[in-house]
């Protein structure tokens, strides 16, 4: 729906209502979903994990490098091919895969106007979304785990299909409780 007086913008406005994050990000995590159902150090190959979750092979390939030299998997060769976990999926915060996938400046940029605003050039919402910014980091990116991500899609993906229960090899490793325990404390 266009907004009066904006006619320059509406084309650009509707596009970047929301804050977007990019294709390159859900298959990132999708990728990691497949990893993290598996115990830590478990070598997959690319294709299977690219399989498990419907994702171009070739596009997690370059996704996965971004992800080994983040630190958030490690590439194995040789006899044993394929990708590993380098930490529990507790241990690894939204954060880390959407910086290591989308880039250093990711949480810098404008969720309003992609290609107007910056500090020298602000748009109307952009010290609102600056105070705002450090604090969704935090609270958001920052506190939620791998883990976290994976019981969620489980959980939603059951209540889709009236499961009951929880594919138990997503939860072989990951306490379900635990991550929220030590958030509280």
């Amino acid at each position: 729906m266009p907004i009066a007086g904006m006619r320059g913008l509406n084309s650009s406005f509707e596009s970047y209502r929301f804050m977007k994050l990019s294709r390159e990000s859900l298959y990132a995590i999708e990728g990691l979903f497949v990893l993290s159902a598996r115990p830590l150090g478990t070598v997959m190959l690319l294709r299977d994990i690219a399989k498990a979750r419907g994702v171009p092979q070739t596009f997690l390939a370059k996704i996965f490098q971004k992800l080994t030299r983040a630190g958030i998997v490690t590439s194995s060769r040789g006899a044993v091919r394929g990708y590993a976990l380098l930490r529990r999926p507790k241990d690894i915060k939204l954060r880390e895969i959407l910086l290591a996938v989308e880039g250093a400046d990711l949480f810098d940029r404008c969720i309003f106007w992609s290609d107007r605003c910056a500090d020298a050039d602000p748009c109307p919402m952009h010290n609102r979304w600056k105070k705002l910014r450090e604090q969704v980091i935090e609270e958001l990116m920052e506190r939620t785990t791998l883990a976290e991500l994976a019981r969620d899609s489980i959980k939603e993906k059951g209540a889709r299909i009236g499961a009951t229960q929880r594919p138990k090899e997503i939860f072989d490793h990951v306490d379900p409780g635990r991550d929220s325990q030590e958030r509280a404390s």
